[in-house]
């Protein structure tokens, strides 16, 4: 019911046996509906048991005619034809209730009522010192919405539209239903007062409208309201921060590779209302399992092999859960180590070994030709083996060594490639067997050390290992006699303790 300006009561009637009691001024707004409370006294006699007792409700105080009359119990008084079907007595006369009600108020219908009551010959009676003034304000009443809370995503529901102070009896209201989270509904079924609707997660947040027209005035007023619907968390993602890989997002079990020593930083997102509990654990959740974190952010510093595996973000609310996966693989380039030869009995033995993510891949460079795997013929054999990120080789070579014998390491996987050279120098003019070639060194300080001995004793020097495409470094033969000195070096050439002529 629409707020009523309400007054005092006034009580009416020079006759004190007549009284009137209304409510002075009453306010109602276009095209709604009001209630007029009222009571009346007059005075009885028992001769009046067998008469008809009849109340009216005039406008603008004039009783000679029935063209202002708006509302009566007599049938034989024809009311107002604007004001037929909307003035309506609802008060029991006999028990002394002359209350009105006026629905669709019209601009029209602003003025003064008065109130009149007739019984046989003797009780002819019109209320003129109490009256009743009805003011028809601008419409600005919204609807209303109702439904049960909350809307949860995937349970059906009702919501009911209504205009407070609009009344039934008259020209029905037309509803309609206006919103995005109605985009797959019947548009018949648009137009009804009650909308039945099952929530999704992306109407969360989306408005919904009532409209209503009131076909008497031909005016139409709204409501808007702001959808809350609870869901189970969706649309989990993860996103990936480095220092040397801008951001990605996964959004299913994905693989990532990282370089070993990185700083990796993974940020988990989810959809959901109530707002998810984020967490990360380590594999895949179990039921009851403890988080490692309960964050949505996880960071790895200096990411190395003990960070590989699984890790799993999941999101949790009331409603559900949801958790997306991410492999983490670490990864290097190779870090060569050798090569390291030393003799073995008459022949020259070498290894080379390497550490990579994935194991690398060793092969050998004799001379211009490569040798890989695990191979052999009659002047040398090759044999390779790996074992998690490490990968070894060896390389025994037998029979006469040529002079300017090249001899190199070279370890490789998809993530790059390392390398070391050696070369054999024989003296001029003479074959030598395995017993007489010099073993050949490459490195750092020792390298140094031994090229200081070789100047001082103008017959042998070392230079340090080279990478591709650099001059090899150079091993002269000692003198008869003279022991070969060690050398310290990542990449070496081990001797025999004495060279026998």
């Amino acid at each position: 019911m629409v707020p009523l300006l309400l007054l005092p009561l006034l009580f009416g009637g020079e006759d004190p046996e007549y009284q009137l009691r209304v409510q002075e001024s009453v306010t109602v707004q276009e095209g709604l509906c009001v209630h007029v409370p009222c009571s009346f006294s007059y005075p009885w006699k028992w001769g009046y048991s067998r008469m008809m007792l009849y109340i009216y409700w005039f406008r603008d105080r004039d009783t000679s005619s029935n063209r202002y009359l708006v509302a009566t119990n007599n049938p034989q008084r024809a009311v107002k034809t604007e004001a037929r079907g909307r003035f309506h007595l609802i008060g029991d006369p006999w028990a002394y209730n002359c209350s009105l009600r006026i629905r669709d108020a019209m601009r029209s219908d602003e003025g003064v009522y008065f109130f009149r009551v007739e019984r046989g010959e003797d009780v002819r009676y019109t209320y003129t010192d109490t009256t009743m003034t009805l003011r028809v304000a601008d419409l600005t009443q919204e609807p209303d919405i109702h439904f049960p809370e909350p809307l949860k995503s995937g349970w059906p529901t009702e919501l009911a539209c209504s205009l407070p102070g609009s009344c039934g009896g008259g020209r029905p209201l037309t509803f309609s239903w206006v919103g995005a989270a109605l985009d797959s509904l019947d548009p018949e079924s648009l137009h009804s007062s009650v909308l039945a609707f099952t929530p999704r997660p992306q109407d969360h947040g989306t408005n919904l409208t009532c409209q209503v027209k009131l076909p008497e005035v031909q005016a139409t007023v709204e409501r808007t309201i702001r959808l809350n619907v609870s869901y189970a968390p969706h649309n989990l993602t993860i996103s990936i921060f480095s220092n040397v890989t801008a951001l990605s997002i996964l959004e299913n079990t994905s693989s990532l590779l990282i370089r070993e020593g990185q700083d990796l930083r993974l940020l988990c997102a989810a959809a959901g209302n109530p707002p998810a509990e984020l967490s990360w654990f380590r594999g895949s959740p179990a039921l009851n399992a403890t988080p490692m974190y309960r964050t949505h952010i996880l960071e790895l510093p200096q990411v190395g092999a003990a960070e590989e595996g699984v890790l799993t973000c999941r999101a949790q609310n009331s409603l559900g859960s949801q958790h997306v996966s991410l492999r983490l693989s670490v990864v290097c380039p190779p870090r060569l180590l050798g090569p390291s030869c030393s003799w073995e009995g008459e022949g020259l033995g070498c290894t080379c070994s390497a550490r990579a993510r994935p194991a690398p891949t060793l092969r050998w460079r004799l001379g211009e030709g490569l040798l890989e795997g695990n191979h052999s013929d009659a002047s040398w054999t090759v044999t390779s083996s790996s074992e998690g990120p490490w990968a070894n080789s060896s390389l025994s070579l037998r029979g006469p060594l040529g002079s300017d014998l090249r001899l190199g390491c070279e370890a490789r996987n998809e993530h790059g490639a390392q390398s070391t050279d050696a070369v054999l120098v024989l003296l001029p003019g003479k074959s030598l067997s395995p017993a007489e070639t010099a073993t050949a060194a490459v490195g750092g300080a020792g390298a140094m050390a031994l090229l200081c001995l070789c100047l001082c004793l103008l017959v042998f020097c070392v230079v340090p290992g080279r990478s591709p495409g650099q001059t090899a470094p150079q091993i002269k033969r000692p003198l008869p006699g003279m022991p070969l000195p060690r050398v310290s070096s990542r990449s070496s050439i081990t001797p025999r303790s004495a060279f026998k002529r």
